[in-house]
């Protein structure tokens, strides 16, 4: 390492964030860079540690710990060190095939495994990576990479999601044919719609998806796969298909009042947002929406969190969020040893932003809905929520979220969003091509392999590890690639 001792003489700096009076105020990104010279003070405080856990991505204690790219951290945040942003983009750009989203939503394992982290603050390898990316990009070093020689194989890539993007690139750079079936009407998938534009500037994504274009990938929009085409038909055309469709069936809230008007699922609001805004070129915020609304979000996770700040964007008059699960603590437990994973309390942006609008946190914890109330013409009013408390089950041998008798109440709210996670993946696809389904209603395969029960058709990212993060379904696109190359030529120089 250049500055062995960088980490003790340098603290950890992070780019300026807009304020949440500001930001509030629209849908662009708040979140700004370092200069490039005070950047490369924050590669300096890498520590060049005997075991880069950082790296790792590894499980630890149940929980994965550090980078399931396997980014070669310590070498490129040594190269943002010296100031030499084209060569850290080499050496990041072999591990990795879109630093750009991973860099903008990423909730970072690798600083959480940092071994500075361990008595001071983390190298914040995020921000170094962002840095090392927008210079990439801003300098021309970021190129379509078309193969100089097609194989004369073709691969139909089943959704353009993170996993799929990542698969349809590293096939395209061996040298196959690839088609991406898309049934939106843009590419992306969770990074289109499922993700605020405050988080990921969908400009971002549009300047990948024209590189990959440009190498050679065809993108077939509006397509629904096992709608509009059917398997049989993919199967007869494509030497082989990658099933990365994600986990978009989302979990449901099934209580009395369920039906009445005004209950959405988080995605298909944070979609219609998102394509209103596209659509129209920023020039309408849809308003109507949230505007003078008591809105009410069930789920504490990222999804619940984006819901919030989009809630809050829209003019919102207040907003709740259910969790079932009590407060993580504040502090790493003993029972939670680094590099594991930390289970400790999160703040997010949109939290940040209610408490600031607000007075107050919106996280009820330990809380759900019991039933739905709604007005003569089906229009939701109100929701009973009640207490849970934990209570091991004799059955199941798990610690389940039980209903506390005499704590209900009713609260008033005029618009749910059901933020409460993913079932996996949707059946009709996997029943287009025979595939077979796992206990979670993932798509089965032996373990740590990506091919199907079905010849010629594999699957990656959340379709099929269930849902996860965007990190993750770039690793499983990349590792995908890999097997389906090698059934196509017999070997594989992807990595």
């Amino acid at each position: 390492m250049g500055k062995a001792t960088g980490f003790l003489e340098y603290d950890r700096k992070n780019g300026a964030v807009t304020s949440v009076n500001e930001r509030v105020k629209n849908f662009k990104e708040f979140h700004s860079q370092l200069p490039l010279e005070e950047q490369s003070i924050q590669g300096a405080r890498c520590m060049d540690c005997g075991v880069p856990f950082c790296q790792a991505g590894m499980k630890i204690a149940g929980m994965y710990s550090g980078c399931p790219l396997h980014n070669l951290i310590p070498e490129f945040n040594d190269l943002v060190f010296h100031e030499n942003y084209s060569q850290a983009y080499v050496r990041l750009s072999k591990t990795h095939c879109f630093p750009e989203f991973t860099s903008r939503v990423c909730p970072a394992l690798c600083e959480a495994a940092c071994t500075c982290g361990l008595h001071s603050e983390p190298v914040s390898t995020k921000e170094n990576e962002r840095a090392v990316i927008e210079y990439a990009f801003e300098h021309g070093l970021v190129r379509a990479d078309a193969p100089s020689i097609r194989t004369g194989k073709t691969v139909a890539v089943i959704g353009s999601g993170p996993s799929g993007l990542a698969a349809a690139m590293q096939l395209n750079k061996r040298g196959h044919k690839v088609t991406v079936y898309e049934r939106s009407d843009r590419a992306g998938g969770l990074l289109r719609y499922g993700i605020p534009n405050m988080k990921l500037d969908k400009a971002v994504i549009d300047r990948r998806i024209a590189l990959l274009e440009e190498a050679g990938i065809e993108f077939i929009y509006n397509t629904n796969v096992g709608v509009d085409i059917t398997g049989k038909e993919l199967l007869s055309k494509y030497d082989r298909v990658v099933l990365a469709c994600g986990a978009s069936n989302p979990r449901d809230i099934k209580v009395p009042g369920r039906d009445a008007k005004g209950i959405h699922f988080a995605v298909d609001f944070l979609s219609k947002v998102t394509k209103t805004l596209l659509d129209t070129s920023f020039e309408k915020v849809p308003y109507e929406l949230c505007k003078g609304k008591r809105v009410l979000v069930i789920g504490g996770g990222d999804t619940g969190n984006d819901c919030v700040g989009t809630a809050i964007r829209l003019g919102a008059k207040k907003v709740i969020q259910l969790e079932m699960m009590p407060p993580a603590p504040e502090k790493r437990l003993d029972s939670n040893p680094w590099p594991e994973w930390p289970k400790i309390l999160k703040t997010d942006y949109g939290q940040e932003e209610a408490i600031e609008k607000f007075g107050c946190d919106p996280r009820v914890y330990q809380t759900t809905v019991s039933e739905f109330i709604k007005d003569a013409k089906g229009v939701v009013t109100g929701a009973k929520i009640v207490k849970l408390a934990p209570s091991f089950d004799e059955k199941t041998k798990r610690t389940l979220m039980k209903p506390v008798e005499g704590t209900e109440e009713v609260v008033p709210v005029d618009f749910v969003l059901i933020a409460a996670g993913f079932l996996g993946s949707e059946k009709y696809v996997a029943d287009t091509f025979g595939v077979a389904l796992d206990e979670r209603t993932n798509v089965k395969t032996a373990q740590d392999a990506f091919a199907t029960n079905v010849e010629r058709v594999f699957t990656a990212g959340d379709m099929h590890r269930g849902q996860s993060l965007v990190v993750w379904a770039i690793a499983e696109g990349r590792k995908v690639a890999k097997e389906v190359d090698e059934s196509l030529m017999g070997y594989t120089n992807l990595y």
